[in-house]
């Protein structure tokens, strides 16, 4: 084993580029963004990181730039930018991404298998990388880490207080979920990354599970080369690249053309266009105080536009808001609100810039749970003025480079900028101390240090997981239970199948196949002494690992397209002859009824044509005549095997399949290697003339799997030579 740490990191949502990154073009681009990018380029450069690479979505869009296409982005020699195609190639806002995040799970599973390389550790970003990295720490057994950076709670409680309804809270951020998967993530993560202690208890106090969370409180740092003293470009020998001349000449001058005065010192305030950041109250403080007027200039930044009717609806309010308070307080030449910025080379010098005209930047953000303003602007020698409540406070507790204000009381805020601005001595203390304080707490180096010190611990944890077997397996034999198996009280040749299969547990895994619903399924098991790695039941609608039962969540998004259970049920209630069976038989995904008085080829053709006049899909099975399922058109025995191939990208060749009846049909025809025992049903008859891949044993049950499965072994050398077999 190669030496050093490997870490995937999961951020989905898609917009995420190492090269000239999109910081604030939507609210899928915040802050977040920039921490996971700086994050990853710290970690690369530890030496006990071997490799680190962050997932993300992969969008083909013509509304994106096509370098969110790119699959795989070189960051360094050991650090990469992960596409992955989920939910279609379209951009899509992450809310709307819940229901494919499965299909990204089962996609990062077939990444890990095929470059052959499992990760040490993985780390989720937001709710929905949370998903990903638990359900991937479950299957991998490796420790998981979460970073929340904001929860559904507080969230939810902001919305509402908003005024919007509880419904069309659901309905756009599909809350109830994220709040579930918060839920879990508390009692799932072996540890829990937060900025400050703030975060702890005013972000994950209000959850359930709170008691349960391993929390570990490690805050970001900044970018020494881009956030430095804006006093440095003074010194000798300091030479500024052409980027950064170019940088600085032109929001410099961006600044200075909405002002009659540029030379006065600079209020500023940066952010993403949204109303939490109180933007508003800046402005009305500034606009309420004539004499903070006559003594500076302000400055907002509010994201990136072009044009603010093309903006989501939410952010065109608060523009459209920003715009009319400068008109109210009849603010032009004195305030600037410019259109843009480029958050690697342009953001670091709006600091500088404001930092040399003695301003002073405003973090008005009530309850931030860190503030990474605040460290940028107090790297960059810029004082600031922040709310009391939140991670900000703690930042200046420790940085001495400011002043911490009641920032919903306008009167309050304004005195609090006179005063940094107009007492020089005052200024200088704060610009001073935040400098030298950002380079000992907030670097990314000493983040670094306590991530490493964090990974020694937790690789000491003994986490068990199944889905290592799975992508080292050679050999899937996946066998139908009754009548293949089993019959009755007769078990020919169970034992030594299983003794065969128990010797080579490394290399093979064993499933089953089973009509019958789960409950049904495990009696019978456990009646027989069969205990199979995974289990295949219900019709082949539900798929289980271990004998903890672990649902296959991913085999639940795939089979949910196009399936509306309730509405069938309606419909079928019209059926004459057909009676639903108990409600122990009826599955999510299964809807079961008897066929009373028997059903012929007719009745087949009229539910056909039933479905087929409301416009529904479903697969219909039916089964000695009387037992008719509906499942889902993707659904069956043969489904599941093929989507097992999938995930686990085993070859189909390396899939042997045993049954003995109809209901088999689908599993025993294609690519697998299909095994018939002797004692099969008629039905199957067809599968001697039709298929060269099923092979029809002289023994029955059990016996004649074995035979069947030592038939191929023995007929395919590359077979043989996987499972180490000698002839």
């Amino acid at each position: 084993m190669e030496s050093g740490y490997y870490i995937q990191m999961f951020s989905p949502h898609g917009l995420i580029r190492f090269n000239d990154p999109e910081i604030g073009k939507n609210k899928d681009t915040g802050g977040q963004v920039k921490y996971v990018l700086e994050l990853l380029t710290s970690l690369s450069q530890h030496p006990r990181i071997r490799k680190v690479d962050l997932f993300t979505r992969r969008i083909a869009d013509k509304r994106v730039d096509p370098s969110y296409e790119t699959e795989v982005e070189t960051i360094s020699g050991n650090a990469r930018i992960i596409r992955l195609v989920c939910g279609g190639n379209g951009y899509r806002q992450k809310e709307s991404l819940w229901r494919f995040l499965d299909e990204f799970v089962d996609k990062a599973i077939r990444f890990t298998k095929k470059q052959g390389d499992t990760p040490d550790f993985v780390h989720g970003h937001y709710a929905d990388g949370n998903y990903i990295a638990s359900q991937l720490s479950a299957i991998l057994g490796v420790p998981f880490l979460s970073t929340g950076h904001s929860l559904g709670r507080n969230k939810h409680a902001i919305l509402t207080s908003q005024g919007l309804s509880p419904e069309k809270i659901e309905e756009k951020f599909n809350m109830t979920r994220r709040i579930r998967v918060e839920e879990d993530t508390l009692e799932a993560s072996d540890g829990i990354i937060v900025s400050t202690q703030h975060e702890i208890d005013s972000q994950y106090g209000p959850y359930d599970n709170f008691a349960k969370g391993r929390f570990v409180v490690i805050p970001p740092g900044v970018n020494g080369d881009l956030f430095y003293p804006f006093y440095r470009m003074d010194t000798p020998g300091f030479r500024m690249s052409p980027l950064q001349e170019r940088a600085f000449y032109r929001i410099n001058s961006e600044i200075d053309r909405f002002l009659f005065n540029p030379g006065k010192p600079l209020i500023l305030s940066i952010g993403r266009a949204d109303k939490r950041k109180n933007f508003e109250m800046i402005i009305q403080a500034f606009g309420e105080d004539k004499e903070l007027q006559t003594l500076a200039n302000l400055a907002i930044f509010a994201g990136v536009r072009k044009d603010i009717t093309k903006k989501p609806p939410e952010e065109q309010e608060l523009l459209t808001r920003l715009l009319l308070l400068l008109d109210k307080f009849d603010l032009y030449g004195k305030m600037a609100i410019p259109k843009k910025n480029d958050p690697n080379l342009e953001v670091p010098e709006i600091y500088r810039i404001a930092a040399r005209k003695k301003g002073v930047f405003v973090n008005a953000t009530p309850g931030e749970n860190f503030g990474l303003t605040v460290v940028e602007a107090a790297a960059c020698g810029l004082p600031v003025v922040a709310s009391p409540t939140g991670g900000p406070s703690e930042i200046i507790s420790h940085c001495k480079n400011g002043v911490l204000v009641d920032v919903e009381n306008p009167s309050a805020l304004a005195e609090a900028m006179r005063r940094i601005i107009a007492d020089q001595t005052t200024w200088e203390r704060y610009s001073g101390s935040g400098i030298q304080s950002v380079s000992k707490r907030y670097s990314w180096d000493a983040h670094t240090h306590q991530y490493v010190k964090l990974l020694d611990e937790l690789d000491q944890l003994d986490k068990k997981g199944y889905g290592t077997r799975f992508l080292k397996a050679s050999l899937f034999i996946i066998a139908d239970l009754d009548g293949t198996l089993v019959e009755g009280k007769r078990r020919d040749g169970l034992q030594e199948l299983d003794q065969w299969i128990n010797k080579r547990h490394d290399q093979v895994v064993f499933g089953i196949a089973s009509g019958r619903t789960k409950d049904n399924a495990l009696k019978a098991l456990k009646e027989y002494g069969i205990q199979p790695d995974l289990l295949i039941c219900s019709a082949g609608s539900e798929i289980y690992y271990t004998d903890a039962l672990i649902p296959d969540n991913g085999w639940e998004m795939h089979l949910d397209y196009l399936w509306d259970r309730t509405r069938l049920e309606e419909v079928m209630s019209e059926f004459h002859g057909l009676r639903i069976q108990e409600s122990t038989a009826q599955r999510r995904f299964k809807l079961s009824y008897y066929a009373d008085g028997g059903f012929t080829r007719k009745s087949m053709s009229r539910v056909n044509s039933l479905l087929a006049d409301n416009d529904l899909r479903a697969k219909i099975l039916l089964t000695e005549g009387k037992y008719l399922d509906l499942v889902p058109f993707r659904a069956g025995k043969g489904g599941a095997v093929r989507y097992l191939n999938y995930k686990w990208m085993i070859p189909l060749d390396r899939v042997i399949t045993a049954g003995n009846s109809g209901n088999d049909m689908d599993m025993l025809r294609g690519k697998t290697r299909g095994i018939v025992v002797a004692n099969y049903h008629p039905e199957l008859n067809s599968l001697q003339k039709k298929s060269r891949e099923v092979y029809f044993t002289k023994e029955p049950l059990s016996k004649g799997v074995l035979e069947g499965i030592r038939h191929y072994i023995s007929s395919y050398p590359s077979l043989a030579e996987s499972l180490e077999e000698r002839p």
